[in-house]
């Protein structure tokens, strides 16, 4: 979600806003467009401001809407709610339910959105037969959030079997609390927790400042202004965050699948690989592996996932992403951790807010007018 501070991005719905340039460029140098997969969007269900989604039991897709409900995406289109915290959430500024997700065996569902008072909110709650039992819900983590933007909010459980958390930098424009760069908040981070190793959770021992008196334990890697949306690789473990940048550029990261965590990708002192308002770039800066500049119509990347379905072999491998305001879907052909391709696949989502990946790997695109989509073959 933007994301991004500007007037025309927090209009009625989510704050995302602009397109992806025709002219992208990788973080080190330019990169010729590739001969992209023929595919099409086929709509298969309406929502309700549709804001995240996860691959749930029975090869079925949970979708989040951004008011506080949950459906579920079956052969025969949206269910009825499995769950409503309509009453518990709101819609202001970039707030509302922002991500869901399911550990490994679908026997723990989690939803992270931000309560009445705009503070940050992991839930989780048992699943039996594939039901939500609500009766059994707790609250795993919280974060105070100073302003109704940059909240961030997206949720995934990594190859490891843990749960990440991206939070935004706090909102306002430019990180003025310097949180992008501070380790001893939870905000411009990317969290690692065990939901079910501790009351509320515990904190994995290998997470990389646990010796660090000064840096928060739940830290995995920092200098994040608004990763929006992340995901990790089925097919290789590695992690991809898309991450929104202030006004100039959009960036995507990287880690690979053996990351020991850390990694610094240098907001509020730097842009993608730029320097951001005349700042210095830290000594560990991990640079971007592809950005692209707001010549176009792009201002607010949507990170998605690379895909490992079936129904379309030429897109096996290509990192599938978007732009709120563009809506078009392209790709990153990717070589260790190198952009070495980019790719437009044709196709517009509208504005796009999340890509959904099923349990099958098979994509979906969500617009926040309501539209799901299912990337096809053509």
């Amino acid at each position: 979600m933007n994301i991004r501070t500007r007037s025309s991005a927090i209009i009625g719905a989510i704050c995302l806003v602009a397109s992806l340039a025709l002219t992208t460029a990788s973080a080190d140098e330019p990169v010729a467009p590739r001969q992209a997969a023929k595919v099409t969007l086929t709509k298969v269900a309406t929502a309700q401001n549709p804001s995240a989604g996860a691959a749930g039991p029975g090869g079925t897709v949970w979708i989040a809407e951004r008011a506080g409900t949950v459906r579920v995406l079956g052969p025969k289109g949206l269910g009825e709610p499995v769950l409503d915290i309509s009453g518990e959430t709101t819609t202001d500024g970039e707030r509302g339910l922002l991500g869901v997700a399911f550990d490994k065996r679908f026997a723990h569902f989690y939803i992270s959105f931000t309560n009445l008072e705009g503070t940050s909110t992991v839930d989780e709650f048992a699943v039996r037969g594939g039901k939500i039992q609500p009766n059994t819900r707790r609250t795993v983590l919280t974060q105070t959030q100073p302003y109704s933007n940059h909240n961030g909010g997206d949720i995934k459980f990594g190859p490891d079997g843990y749960l990440y958390i991206a939070f935004g930098d706090g909102g306002a424009g430019g990180d003025p609390h310097g949180n992008g760069q501070n380790l001893d908040t939870l905000l411009g981070k990317m969290l690692r927790i065990d939901p079910r190793g501790g009351k509320p959770y515990a904190i994995p021992p290998d997470n990389p400042f646990v010796d660090d008196p000064g840096a928060r334990d739940e830290i995995w890697a920092y200098g994040l202004r608004n990763p929006w949306r992340f995901s990790f690789d089925a097919g290789t473990g590695d992690l991809l965050i898309g991450d929104v940048g202030q006004s100039d550029w959009e960036e995507i990261d990287w880690a690979p699948a053996d990351s020991r965590g850390g990694e610094n990708y240098g907001w509020s002192r730097m842009e993608g690989t730029h320097p951001f308002r005349g700042a210095t770039e830290p000594a560990n800066h991990v640079p971007p592996v592809h950005e692209y500049d707001r010549s176009g119509l792009g201002c607010s990347v949507i990170g998605g996932f690379v895909y490992r379905g079936k129904a379309i072999p030429d897109l096996k491998g290509q990192y599938v992403f978007s732009d709120y305001c563009d809506g078009t879907v392209r790709t990153l052909q990717m070589k260790n951790g190198k952009v070495t391709g980019v790719s437009d696949l044709g196709v517009n989502g509208g504005e796009t807010v999340s890509l959904v990946e099923g349990c099958k790997g098979e994509l979906y695109v969500l617009g926040i007018a309501g539209s799901i989509s299912r990337i096809d073959p053509a």
